[in-house]
């Protein structure tokens, strides 16, 4: 069959019209797992802000797209998928519940498919679990719940630092609720072994504030001041959410995590002479995307077997410099969608997509009918080689 009359008989049965499957695609074509059941070839990670919603609107497409994971399908089965977002601040259980009410349908299984910016850190609760850290970010102290639950057990805010001493930052007065939310401590005499930012911080000035003083002398906050380079044990810095910049329901994207991370840069350098060294997590880089594979790589051995793994991986995602490029950079399919952060009239994207698609819905098909093709073109000659992918489309 001819690559012209392959994709014309596959559009007659993509997901898009209910048509019955190809005749020469049998189902012992896709991959027969121990447990009898058949995986298919392909599995999704899907950024959500301008992917799934925009703002606290659900997008017209998400749910029809979710539909045919869920079944609706030429290859008859559920086809597995994760959430990987650079947000956070509450827990994943929390998460999943807004995000099912939103979509009006309980589209996850279980927790374990939403991976925030944050949830990497459940691999650190061990090392640091008996150590005092601190937490930006989020309201109140929501991401010190979030990281108890992970196994963190010494947990602090920078409300719990102005509570104990309010002179460390004289322009903020603590609110009833702030009051209520924190904990009692010593800091001159409790060293910091590790600062997690968990989230977008709220008070820029405290975070930034007391974020120096820590880091200028070793963990106590009001210690003496010791150069970096002399202290014995630097304390950790990690950052969970690179993005400068993300996009909400306001019409021009909003400043994010990335941008708090450049201003505290910025004024520890002003006062140092050099940057602190930190870690980061989230998208693009690779210790999330790493991360993000071995949970959907468990996902599709507890539901197919523990043999199975799917051939393709597909991101969809609306931001270039994170879901593009992260997933390039770990080799996996990409589909830039429009409904986000990427604007086409604004030229090409930095970072170029196996594909871009102007939903979320018409990604899910061309990866579905391109996988199905794959299948098709297997049934009809087993020993041919299916090619890379082109990048005509790049910038359709």
């Amino acid at each position: 069959m001819s690559t012209t009359s392959m994709s014309k008989a596959l559009r007659v049965l993509s997901p898009r019209h209910n048509k019955p499957i190809m005749p020469f695609l049998k189902t012992r074509h896709l991959q027969t797992t121990a447990s009898g059941r058949k995986a298919p070839p392909l599995a999704f990670v899907f950024d959500i802000d301008g992917v799934l919603i925009r703002g606290a609107q659900v997008l017209p497409e998400a749910k029809k797209a979710l539909n045919i994971l869920a079944g609706e399908n030429p290859f008859r089965t559920k086809i597995p998928f994760l959430l990987l977002t650079n947000g956070g601040g509450v827990s994943e259980e929390a998460r999943c519940k807004s995000l099912s009410a939103k979509l009006g349908v309980e589209v996850l299984l279980s927790t374990s498919q939403y991976i925030q910016s944050h949830t990497i850190l459940k691999k650190h609760a061990r090392r640091f679990a008996d150590e005092p850290i601190l937490v930006l970010g989020g309201e109140l102290d929501t991401v010190r719940r979030v990281a108890e639950g992970y196994g963190f057990k010494r947990v602090y805010t920078t409300l719990d630092v102005l509570a104990w001493n309010p002179s460390t930052w004289p322009f903020h007065q603590l609110t009833e609720a702030e009051k209520e939310s924190t904990k009692a401590a010593d800091f001159s005499k409790l060293p910091i072994s590790a600062v997690f930012v968990f989230h977008d911080p709220r008070n820029w000035a405290l975070d930034v504030q007391i974020l120096s003083d820590i880091l200028q002398s070793g963990g106590i906050i009001g210690g003496p001041w010791v150069p970096v380079e002399k202290q014995q044990k630097l304390v950790e810095l990690t950052f969970c959410n690179p993005d400068l910049l993300w996009g909400s329901d306001f019409p021009r994207p909003r400043i994010g995590q990335g941008g708090f991370k450049e201003a505290f840069q910025a004024v520890f350098k002003a006062i140092t002479g050099k940057q602190y060294p930190y870690v980061q997590y989230g998208k693009p880089t690779k210790a999330t995307y790493d991360f993000t594979k071995e949970v959907l790589e468990q996902r599709f051995n507890e539901e197919y077997g523990s043999s199975s793994k799917p051939s393709s991986l597909y991101m969809i995602g609306d931001n270039p410099e994170s879901d593009i490029a992260g997933a390039n950079a770990a080799q996996w399919n990409s589909v830039l969608v429009k409904t986000g952060v990427y604007n086409p009239e604004q030229g090409p994207p930095a970072h170029a997509p196996t594909h871009t698609a102007n939903d979320v819905l018409e990604a899910v098909q061309w990866a579905v009918e391109r996988e199905y093709s794959k299948l098709c073109a297997l049934a009809v000659n087993p020993f041919m080689i299916i090619l890379p992918p082109s990048t005509d489309n790049l910038h359709q």
